[in-house]
Formats: C-alpha cells, structure tokens, sequence
C-alpha cells in the first residue's frame, strides 16, 4: 500500500458563486509538510466547515476513484472531490472512525466522513451531484494528525484497523443529522469520532 497522490488548492471563485472555495485540488509530486491543521499551503476557506484538527486531512481511496470513474464515464483524477491523499487499494466503504493510516513520517487517524455540500455540486458543474454522492455511499473519510511529518505521493503507507465496534464511513453518511438508537450513540462515542460529532451526540 502506498500513497497514490497528495493534492493541495489555492482559493478559487466558486462558479456562479460570490465566494471562494479550496475546493479546486491537484496532484503535486513535492513532499507536503503535514501538521494537526492539515497540508501547510493548502487553502481552507470556511472554516466553519471545514478543516481544523478533527477534519485536518481529507482521504479517498483508489477503489473509489476508479468506482466514480466507471459510473460517470469520465477519468476522475486525484483532487476532483477536493481530496488531500488517495490511497492505494482502499475503498472508504469499509473505513471506520479510528482507523489508521501511517507512513515512514505521517500518523493519520480517521475521525468523521465527508457530507457533500453545494458547493461540491458547483465544483462538479452538477446541481444534483450532492445526493448523487450521498447514494454511491462512497464518502472518503476525514482525519485527524496525531504525528506530524512530511507527505509525498509514492510514501509507503499501512493501514490499522480500529480495534473496537466499528463505526464505517457509509454509516456515519446513512446517520448523519438523524436521531441514533442509545446502542448506536453508545457505540459512536466509544469511538475517537470527531470532538464535533461528540459534541452534537452529548449535548
């Protein structure tokens, strides 16, 4: 296993917005300094949203690349859906929260999915790519850097399953915004789900 590809944007109008999105990402082939905010020179511009600690590095994996690529009938490069890595051979529907990806330098540990927003749909020329997203249940998986380091595409990588109940990517996309069993919640906050995620689950 390996990393396929690092990608990093800068601030871009939005289309047929009236802001900017860091949204727009491509492929470098320069080792990227990684720390608990995420890419040093990748833009982040709402940071409401997005980007902190608990959502410092997005993730796809190849599988799902090459899954999006068949059913849109189009090559779907690295950085299309606003990745920072992908990953080789790994398919996001089996991700679960604390899982983990490591490199010689970089320790990554999952915290959350991606949920699509419009402004994903801008970016895709698609107003109905959100929901589109949201039924191939292919999400990616957001992380959160428990050791800094340096990051280059091509970097040996390993993956560690979380060793508790797991909590997989589809699932948290299936549940979001929606009201939990206590055995669900229950086995939510016995994972290192995001501090946003805990919060709404405790509140």
């Amino acid at each position: 296993m390996k990393i396929l590809a690092v990608c990093t944007g800068v601030a871009r109008p939005v289309p047929g917005k009236s802001y900017k999105t860091g949204i727009f990402k491509t492929p470098t082939d320069a080792a990227i300094v990684v720390d608990r905010e995420g890419l040093l020179g990748d833009a982040i511009c709402n940071r409401k949203h997005h980007g902190g600690p608990e959502q410092a590095v997005y993730g796809l994996g190849s599988v799902d690349l090459d899954w999006w690529s068949k059913d849109l009938g189009r090559s779907i490069e690295p950085g299309t859906f606003g990745e920072n890595i992908v990953i080789e051979g790994i398919d996001s529907r089996s991700i679960s929260v604390g899982d983990r990806f490591e490199t010689e330098s970089v320790l990554l540990e999952v915290t959350s999915t991606r949920t699509p927003c419009a402004t994903f749909n801008a970016r895709m020329g698609d107003p109905g790519f959100a929901r589109r997203f949201m039924s191939a249940g292919r999400p990616g998986f957001y992380c959160r850097v428990l050791r800094d380091g340096v990051i280059q595409a091509g970097d040996p990588a390993t993956y560690t399953a979380f060793d508790g109940e797991p909590v997989t990517m589809p699932e948290l996309l299936r549940t979001y915004g929606r009201n939990l069993s206590e055995e669900d919640r229950l086995r939510y906050l016995a994972a290192p789900i995001s501090d946003k995620l805990r919060a709404a689950l405790t509140g």
